[in-house]
C-alpha cells in the first residue's frame, strides 16, 4: 500500500503510534525519579533546621512568621494527618492567533481537621498537573486557625473565637460563633473549608456573587486566617521574647552542607 502512495506512510496513524511508543518508554524513567523524590534535600535554612529536628512543630515556625518555601516542611510535621479536597476545576482560555489556548485551573483545600488549613490555586495544561501543583501550593500556604467557645469554656474548643470577616472580589463572608451542637450553618463550599480547619459549630453570613466559587473559597480562607489577627483579652499576657530559630542555630547553619554532587551546566572545554 505504501508503494502506491509514493513511499509515504499513512500520515497521522503512523505518527500517533510512534508518539504512544515514546510515552511508554518514559514510564520507568519517571518511576526512577520518584525514588529520588523520596529523599528530601532541603534548599532553605528553615528546611535544614526541620530535617535535623531543631524545630519541633509548625507553631514554632508561625511564632516567628517564617516563610515556608518547601512543602516538605509541612509534610514533615503534619504529613499523615493532612487531607486534601479538590474544590473546583475550571477551564480558562487565552486568545491566540491560532484560536484559544485552554488550560485548567484547580482550587484545592488541605487541612488536618485540627486547627490548620491551606488553600492552593494552580493553572496547568492538564488537570492532574494542576491538582498536583495546587496541593503543593496549599501546603505551603497552610495557616493556623484559632478556635474558641460560644459561651462557657467547657470541653474542647469548637467554634470561631470571635466574629471574623473575609473578602475576595465581590464575595464577603462573616463567620459568627455558634453554640455547641449547632453544626456548621453554611453553603457547601465554605462548609468543607471550615470542617477541614477543625471548626464544628459556626454561623455564616455571605453576600456578593457566591456562585464564583474560587472567590467564595478564598474569602472563607481569608476569614479563617484572620482569627489569629484579633487580639482578645486572654492574649494580653506579657510577651516573652525568644531568639528566632535562624538566630539560635546560626552556628549549625554556618556549616557547609554536602548534598549530591551537581552535574556541571556546561563542559570545561566549551563556552
Amino acid at each position: 500500500a505504501e508503494a502506491g502512495r509514493g513511499g509515504f506512510g499513512r500520515g497521522f496513524g503512523g505518527r500517533g503510534d510512534r508518539g504512544r511508543g515514546r510515552g511508554r518508554g518514559r514510564g520507568p524513567r519517571g518511576r526512577r525519579g520518584d525514588k529520588d523524590e523520596e529523599k528530601w534535600v532541603p534548599c532553605t535554612k528553615l528546611g535544614r533546621l526541620v530535617q535535623q529536628g531543631k524545630i519541633k512543630s509548625m507553631e514554632q515556625i508561625y511564632l516567628f512568621s517564617m516563610p515556608v518555601k518547601e512543602y516538605q516542611i509541612v509534610e514533615y510535621f503534619l504529613g499523615s494527618t493532612l487531607k486534601d479536597e479538590v474544590m473546583q476545576i475550571m477551564p480558562v482560555q487565552k486568545q491566540t492567533r491560532a484560536g484559544q489556548r485552554t488550560r485548567f485551573k484547580a482550587f484545592v483545600c488541605v487541612g488536618d481537621y485540627n486547627g490548620h488549613v491551606g488553600l492552593g490555586v494552580k493553572c496547568a495544561k492538564e488537570v492532574a498537573t494542576a491538582i498536583r501543583g495546587a496541593i503543593i501550593t496549599a501546603k505551603m500556604a497552610l495557616v493556623p486557625v484559632r478556635r474558641g467557645y460560644w459561651g462557657n469554656k467547657i470541653g474542647k474548643v469548637h467554634t470561631v473565637p470571635t466574629k471574623v470577616h473575609g473578602k475576595c472580589g465581590s464575595v464577603s463572608i462573616r463567620l459568627v460563633p455558634a453554640p455547641r451542637g449547632a453544626g456548621i450553618v453554611a453553603a457547601s463550599t465554605p462548609k468543607k473549608v471550615l470542617q477541614m480547619a477543625g471548626i464544628e459549630d459556626c454561623y455564616t453570613c455571605s453576600r456578593g456573587s457566591t456562585k464564583t466559587l474560587g472567590n467564595f473559597v478564598k474569602a472563607t480562607f481569608n476569614a479563617l486566617a484572620s482569627t489569629y489577627g484579633f487580639l482578645s483579652p486572654d492574649l494580653w499576657k506579657a510577651t516573652k521574647y525568644t531568639k528566632s530559630p535562624l538566630q539560635e542555630f546560626t552556628d549549625f547553619l554556618a556549616k557547609p552542607t554536602y548534598g549530591a554532587a551537581k552535574e556541571p551546566a556546561y563542559e570545561a572545554g566549551g563556552y
